[in-house]
């Protein structure tokens, strides 16, 4: 039987009931022009008996939208959207973290707004397609180039992002510094080929992601942010290349006292290669505060890592869709509900707010 996974312990100045952290996930349930919609309250509080929500990726600007239906963190309705999910997550004892995500490169015009543009580290298009609502699959674009003015730009806009998160009742931001979107496009060599102080060097290659999070931080306190972060990630045309192991300990040592938390995220059960024990262990010496894992958990793995002290807290994704009260199942060792795919990324409340709790299963 788990005994720390359910156990209380604390990220920052908040105080967790458990440490199971609910991973972001996309669900694309905001609406066409990216605002909140009520049953993302719904869908979240549902969930509040993770210790930490951590929210699916939100747009910290209009740059940075570029995916269908995902909501945004940049105008005032947004701010009062979000103020109804933080007020149901709270008011059924949960915490609930922003996950900042500038999309970069990784999106199409269709789903932006008038004057709004792709950027990115360099103008290299992303393998595959992008799905749009209006004429399905369609190419990736080649992003613009960021000047140095646009680089300024991005970073205030996570800094007013973050200050919205804030304002709109979130203990915290996540920074997505993961699965291939505008902070790993800096981090990569494969997808930043500048020659500038942004390129071209371990110091170079991670500048972009540590000034974000410093300036974050000196706006809402280092308490209030995490990291997220997936090394050997493949998603959105990342593929790995050796260098990338030095760059990202060498962003985790550089986030000490800037961060609370790194999120580490492994998608080898998502196809991507397993990322090196050494990896895992190098972050863990390098970074001082809490360290989340993340990656194909079920409840005794979790448990097992807890206990030889690999990580302070665990994220689980998926099994969260399918079980509002996934933390109550796990604990009393039941069977879990099964996520219908077909409806992880469609508009409504199928397969959003309908899967049954254990209480209701039961009726």
């Amino acid at each position: 039987m788990a005994t720390q996974l359910f156990s209380p312990t604390t990220l920052g100045a908040i105080s967790l009931k458990n440490r199971v952290v609910m991973a972001p996930m996309t669900r694309n349930r905001a609406t066409v022009g990216h605002d909140v919609t009520p049953i993302m309250a719904t869908y979240y509080a549902q969930r509040a008996s993770a210790g930490l929500i951590i929210t699916e990726g939100i747009a910290p600007s209009a740059n940075g939208n570029g995916y269908a239906r995902v909501p945004g963190l940049y105008t005032s309705a947004q701010v009062e959207g979000w103020k109804a999910v933080t007020r149901a997550v709270h008011e059924k004892g949960g915490n609930i973290f922003a996950q900042l995500m500038h999309t970069g490169r990784v999106g199409h015009p269709i789903h932006m707004e008038a004057g709004a543009k792709i950027v990115a580290p360099s103008a290299i298009a992303a393998a595959g397609q992008i799905y749009t609502d209006e004429q399905g699959m369609l190419d990736h674009p080649t992003p613009e180039v960021m000047t140095k003015a646009d680089i300024e730009q991005a970073i205030t806009e996570f800094v007013t992002a973050a200050q919205n998160a804030i304002e709109a009742g979130f203990d915290g931001v996540e920074i997505h510094g993961a699965n291939g979107y505008l902070v790993e496009q800096f981090l990569r060599p494969t997808t930043n080929q500048r020659t500038d102080e942004y390129g071209g060097s371990t110091e170079n290659y991670a500048r972009f992601a540590v000034e974000v999070a410093t300036e974050v931080s000196n706006a809402i306190g280092a308490d209030k942010v995490g990291i997220r972060l997936s090394p050997y990630g493949v998603f959105n045309d990342t593929p790995y290349s050796p260098e990338y192991d030095a760059i990202a300990l060498h962003v985790a040592k550089k986030l000490n006292g800037i961060v609370t938390y790194v999120h580490l995220v492994d998608h080898q059960s998502m196809g991507a290669p397993a990322v090196a024990q050494s990896i895992v262990d190098g972050i863990r010496a390098a970074f001082k505060g809490t360290l989340i894992l993340s990656g194909g958990y079920d409840a005794d793995r979790a448990e097992a890592t807890l206990a030889e002290g690999k990580a302070q807290l665990i994220a689980f994704g998926r099994p969260f869709i399918a079980n509002p009260d996934l933390v109550e199942r796990m604990e009393a060792g039941t069977d879990l509900n099964q996520p219908d795919f077909s409806t992880f990324y469609t508009p409504g409340e199928k397969g959003y707010t309908d899967y049954p709790s254990l209480a209701e299963a039961t009726v």
